[in-house]
């Protein structure tokens, strides 16, 4: 029995139903599955030592073409050991490439050998205008899709498939372009996550979960020191990724399960 390390970021369950998805079909193939949810501030303090596992598996959502930026620098803090890997990513039917490419030098220059990558959609949590889209995805081929890829991967860590990807899609965007997209939402938002609601509960939630600890829930907003600085933009554009700009805090645990939105799955990228 192979044991597999599934990580993810998902601020907003996209990302963590996709992973509920392939860890049951993995279970069912045999292998010893585990968790670990990086989305909050904590669980990305201290270090990954992977020696346990014989592979590990990544899930992120897809904002503004890569991984969040502070996904993107903890995954740079890995040892990949030479371990096997595979990686998934969910998105609102928008802009995908070079999510894939991207990915793969990061985990490569840390060590990592990546056998399989896959992108699925979902709905689009990020909606300041009001429109919508991928409302109604996934459906049980979606699922299917899922399945797949969790068949398709399991078969290459455990040796059955010695195939790899072939080369993924490089956007001709130059990193400092890409750097300027990732911040464009930052235009769009008047006001950087509060609690100013009249039945807040104090549950503590926003602080809880904020993902690069920028909340303070007993003050019910960013901290002064920190909207003096240019902290507060750069904070705000991780809080925002894998979904959602929220102008109040998550006042009972029922709130925050509508905050989380269902998988919409897509295809599978170079397993054939």
């Amino acid at each position: 029995m192979i044991k597999i390390l599934i990580v993810i970021f998902s601020a907003t369950g996209n990302t963590a139903k996709m992973a509920e998805v392939i860890q049951k079909k993995l279970k069912q193939l045999g292998a010893d599955i585990e968790e670990k949810d990086i989305t909050s501030y904590d669980d990305r303090k201290d270090p990954l030592d992977l020696t346990p596992y014989h592979a590990v598996i990544f899930g992120f959502p897809i904002y503004a073409r890569r991984a969040p930026r502070i996904v993107r620098e903890w995954l740079d803090t890995l040892d990949g050991q030479g371990k096997l890997c595979a990686t998934f990513f969910t998105y609102g039917g928008f802009t995908v490439h070079p999510i894939h490419f991207s990915t793969r030098e990061i985990l490569e220059n840390r060590g990592f050998d990546l056998v399989s990558s896959a992108e699925f959609l979902a709905k689009h949590t990020f909606n300041i205008g009001g429109w919508s889209a991928m409302e109604n995805r996934p459906n049980e081929s979606d699922f299917g899709v899922a399945r797949e890829f969790s068949k398709q991967t399991y078969k290459r860590f455990v040796g059955e498939d010695p195939g790899r990807p072939d080369e993924f899609d490089k956007t001709e965007l130059t990193q400092e372009k890409l750097d300027e997209e990732e911040k464009l939402p930052l235009l769009a938002i008047t006001q950087l996550p509060s609690r100013m609601v009249a039945d807040c509960s104090m549950c503590m939630i926003c602080e809880e979960l904020c993902p690069t600890h920028a909340m303070n829930a007993e003050m019910g907003v960013i901290p002064k020191d920190l909207s003096k600085s240019s902290a507060p933009q750069e904070l705000h554009n991780d809080i925002v990724a894998d979904g959602i700009a929220t102008s109040t805090c998550l006042s009972t645990m029922q709130d925050l399960e509508l905050m989380v939105n269902s998988l919409t799955l897509a295809q599978i990228k170079n397993l054939n």
